[in-house]
């Protein structure tokens, strides 16, 4: 039973809204990138997951502090007598590991996931006997993408290849488990610890006036040129949408770029750029939010 799902990251998901609003900088761009690499991987992992049969409790993205240390934990499985720590990489190409160095096989080095997995399963283990549960845990290293290769990999470690995932998923399948109170327990402890905001974010700063105002395509991405009375179509993808469908487009993003800012008709208008009409927005606003006040101090929430 999944007790915590899997959301998008906040930060990937306001890059996402800034992105065809503002130039990104080199590293920014990089970390949108990096970001829906891995997102895009641990979305393969639950798919690939969903073969698990056994009787467990599973808590996905936790973000967790010990000792005032933060760790993160891609996805947490609890069975009756084992606990499963698994880190999720979506690493494509061809690697090696040098002594405890994660290469290219053109020799550049990356960060070693091993290690990060090391550091989870450490932190973790100082949590867990915190909060006095002492069930065994097993750490596993997934590379989930079926173009990942590892040359000489270990013969002994907590690696999971593409290649090996059908045969570890059997092996889950083939362990027997009955959860009790304890295990409940457990998971509630740990998804009332869940810290819910990370201080890693790496969001460029930006105002409303800075960022480029118009309707986003939902199709490309592009910002839209012409539109008709019920209906735009985009010149660049072909893609159609309705106005109502452009609006809530619109209003999405700027609650999710301006959470603090009222929602006024005039707000929402000035963010398409003036490309649609204020009465089909106030009407959209009205079905979709609750108003208050009154005449021009109408604002919705």
């Amino acid at each position: 039973m999944i007790v915590k799902e899997r959301t998008k990251p906040e930060e990937l998901v306001l890059l996402h809204a800034l992105k065809p609003r503002m130039e990104l900088e080199e590293k920014d761009a990089q970390n949108l990138w990096t970001l829906e690499k891995g997102y895009e991987g641990e979305v393969q992992f639950d798919q690939w997951f969903t073969g698990y049969q056994v009787e467990s409790l599973i808590l996905n993205d936790l973000l967790l502090e010990v000792n005032g240390t933060l760790f993160q934990i891609d996805s947490f499985v609890i069975t009756q007598d084992r606990l499963h720590l698994f880190e999720v990489k979506n690493l494509e190409g061809d690697y090696y590991l040098d002594g405890d160095k994660f290469k290219t096989v053109a020799g550049k080095e990356t960060k070693n996931p091993l290690h990060q997995l090391s550091r989870a399963e450490s932190l973790l283990k100082q949590l867990l006997k915190e909060l006095g549960f002492y069930i065994p845990l097993e750490p596993h290293l997934v590379f989930i993408n079926p173009e990942f290769a590892l040359l000489q990999a270990p013969l002994k470690s907590h690696i999971i290849l593409p290649n090996q995932l059908n045969r570890f998923m059997d092996k889950m399948n083939r362990t027997s488990s009955k959860l009790n109170n304890k295990h409940t327990k457990l998971a509630e402890a740990l998804l009332s610890l869940h810290i819910t905001k990370s201080p890693y974010s790496r969001v460029p700063s930006y105002d409303f006036g800075m960022l480029r105002k118009g309707v986003i395509c939902g199709g490309c991405g592009g910002f839209l040129e012409s539109f008709r009375q019920k209906r735009a179509v985009c010149s660049y993808c072909g893609t159609g949408d309705s106005i109502e469908s452009l609006i809530l487009q619109a209003l999405k993003s700027f609650l999710i770029l301006f959470p603090g800012q009222k929602v006024t008709t005039t707000a929402i208008y000035d963010w398409c750029n003036g490309n649609l009409p204020k009465k089909s927005i106030r009407r959209v606003l009205k079905d979709n939010l609750s108003a208050s006040g009154e005449c021009k101090s109408t604002y919705y929430e």
